[in-house]
C-alpha cells in the first residue's frame, strides 16, 4: 500500500505557499491529483509544467457533496493500492476538507499531510475581527441550524454558489430579520480580495459565489426572543434583586393554581382548535415552568437543566425501539414501573389525587382493571349502578346531608366505570355537555335579552322553548 501525502494550496496567490511545499509540488515525479483545478496556484503551476489531474468531472456526475468526496476518496485509496499519491485540496488539509476527513478515516490508508496554509488569517483581517470573542467555522453546505451560535462571530466556508448561499440565508432567516446585515467574502487575502455588506434577505442575489466565497454573520447585539435562553435570563432577571415584587416572591406552593388555570385554558384553546390561542396558552404553561424551574436554582435544589434531563432520560428510555437496538420489547407501563420499583409501594401512588376527580375516578379504575380488579361483565358494573342509586335514594328520604354526598359520589364513580366499559372517557363528555349547555344557555340569554323582558317574566316552559330552538339548531 502507498502513501498518500496531502498538500494543501493555500487560501489564493502563489505567494501563500511555502516554498518547501511549492518544491515539492514543482518537482514532484509522480501525477498530481487536484480536488478542483479551480484554484490560482495550480493555475500558476500549470503555466510553469506542473501536470493535474483533477476530480472536478466527479462533481457533475451526483447532485450530493457527499457522494462526490466519497468517490474521491474511493479513487485515491484505490490508486494508492499500487503506488505514492500525491493529493493537493483548496487552502489547509484540515480546514473544511471533507475528503482529507475521509481519508484519515479509512482503516487501510497511510495518510501524510504536508501542511498548507489556511484562510482564516486573512478572512480575520479582511473582516477586522479577532476570533477571541468567540467564533464558529461553519460548513455552509451541511450544517445544523440550532448549533449556531449568535453571540459569537459565525463564518459560512463553501458557499460555491447561489443555491448554497440561499440555503445558508433561508436557514439564518429562521432566527435573524430580513434586514440583519451579513458580509459576502471573496478571495480573502488575494488581490482579487472582495467585500460586501449586504442585508440578509439579499444575500443569494447580489453577487457570483465561487468556491473562493464565504459569508460573515456579525454577532448579534440583542437576544433572539424565541432562542431558550433568553426565556431562561428573562425569568432570571423577574426573579433577581432588580426583579418584579410578584414573581420574587412567588413559591412553589403559591403557584400551583396558577399552573392549574393555564392548563385548563390550553385545553379549552385546543378544543376550540384555536391555533394562536394554543400558541398563547402553551407559552403561559412554560412560563409555569420556567418559573417553578428558577424557584428551583434560587433555593439550590434543582436547575431547568435538571427538568430537560429528567423528561429526555425518560423519553429515551420508554422509547427503547426508537432509540435502542429494536430488542426491547417491553411495554410503557413495564418501563415506568422499573424506574420507580425501589420508590414505589403500591401501582396507584403515582395518580395525582387533587386532579379532576372524575379524571382521577377514571384513571383508578383504569389502573386497577389492568391486574384484574374488574367485573367481567358491563351488566354488572349497572347493577352497581341501581345498588348505589337506591342507597343514595334512601340517604335523600332520610335527608341525611352526609350520607347524601358519600353516595352521590359512590353513584359518580359507578358511572365513570360505566364510561370505562364503553371506552369513554368521562372527563372529556361531562366537558362536551357542560360546553353544549353553556352554548345552549347563551341563546336563551339572547331570546330574553331580545325581548326586552328579564327572565323571571318567563315562565319555565317558555324558557324551555327556546331551549329547544338551540337544540333544533345543533
Amino acid at each position: 500500500m502507498g502513501k498518500i501525502e496531502v498538500i494543501g494550496l493555500g487560501a489564493g496567490n502563489i505567494e501563500q505557499l511555502p516554498f518547501g511545499l511549492y518544491q515539492t509540488l514543482k518537482n514532484a515525479p509522480i501525477t498530481i491529483y487536484a480536488r478542483t483545478l479551480d484554484h490560482p496556484v495550480i493555475t500558476y503551476l500549470q503555466e510553469e509544467g506542473v501536470h493535474f489531474q483533477s476530480f472536478d468531472i466527479i462533481y457533475e456526475k451526483h447532485h450530493q457533496f457527499d457522494a462526490v468526496y466519497e468517490e474521491i476518496v474511493d479513487i485515491l485509496v484505490r490508486q494508492a493500492e499500487t503506488e505514492d499519491i500525491l493529493y493537493a485540496v483548496p487552502g489547509h488539509p484540515m480546514l473544511a476538507e471533507r475528503t482529507v476527513q475521509l481519508l484519515l478515516e479509512h482503516p487501510t490508508a497511510d495518510i501524510h499531510l504536508l501542511g498548507g496554509q489556511s484562510y482564516l488569517d486573512d478572512l480575520f483581517t479582511a473582516l477586522k475581527i479577532d476570533p477571541i470573542d468567540g467564533f464558529q467555522f461553519v460548513d455552509g453546505t451541511s450544517f445544523d441550524r440550532t448549533s449556531l451560535q449568535y453571540k459569537q462571530h459565525i463564518i459560512f466556508c463553501q458557499v460555491y454558489d447561489a443555491f448554497i448561499a440561499s440555503d445558508v440565508k433561508l436557514a439564518l432567516l429562521e432566527d435573524l430579520p430580513a434586514h440583519y446585515e451579513v458580509t459576502i467574502v471573496e478571495a480573502a487575502g488575494t488581490v482579487n480580495e472582495k467585500l460586501l455588506t449586504v442585508p440578509l434577505e439579499e444575500l443569494d442575489r447580489v453577487m457570483e459565489m465561487s468556491n473562493l466565497t464565504s459569508v460573515y454573520v456579525p454577532p448579534i447585539k440583542e437576544a433572539l426572543p424565541h432562542h431558550f435562553q433568553t426565556l431562561r435570563e428573562t425569568i432570571q432577571i423577574l426573579r433577581g434583586p432588580n426583579g418584579c415584587p410578584w414573581d420574587r416572591k412567588q413559591t412553589h406552593a403559591s403557584l400551583r393554581k396558577y399552573l392549574q388555570e393555564e392548563a385548563y385554558e390550553l385545553i379549552d384553546a385546543i378544543q376550540r382548535e384555536d391555533d394562536e390561542g394554543i400558541i398563547e396558552e402553551l407559552g403561559d404553561v412554560l412560563l409555569q415552568v420556567m418559573l417553578h424551574s428558577q424557584i428551583g436554582e434560587d433555593d439550590g435544589y434543582f436547575t431547568v437543566d435538571d427538568v430537560i434531563r429528567s423528561i429526555t432520560e425518560k423519553m429515551i428510555h420508554r422509547h427503547p425501539h426508537v432509540f435502542g437496538d429494536g430488542e426491547n420489547n417491553k411495554t410503557w407501563d413495564e418501563l415506568k414501573r422499573e424506574e420507580k420499583s425501589e420508590l414505589k409501594h403500591s401501582m396507584l401512588e403515582d395518580i395525582i389525587t387533587f386532579a379532576p376527580a372524575l379524571q382521577v375516578a377514571d384513571e383508578v379504575q383504569r389502573k386497577a382493571a389492568k391486574v384484574g380488579f374488574d367485573w367481567d361483565e358491563v351488566t354488572d358494573v349497572w347493577l352497581k349502578w341501581e345498588e348505589e342509586l337506591q342507597e343514595f335514594k334512601e340517604a335523600a328520604e332520610a335527608n341525611d346531608e352526609k350520607e347524601m354526598e358519600k353516595e352521590f359520589g359512590d353513584m359518580l364513580f359507578v358511572l365513570a366505570n360505566i364510561a370505562r366499559f364503553y371506552d369513554i372517557y368521562p372527563e372529556h363528555a361531562l366537558q362536551q355537555t357542560n360546553e353544549k349547555f353553556i352554548r345552549r344557555f347563551k341563546h336563551v340569554e339572547q331570546c330574553v335579552k331580545e325581548s326586552n323582558k328579564e327572565f323571571h317574566d318567563f315562565t319555565l316552559a317558555q324558557l324551555d322553548h327556546f331551549w329547544n330552538e338551540a337544540k333544533k339548531e345543533e
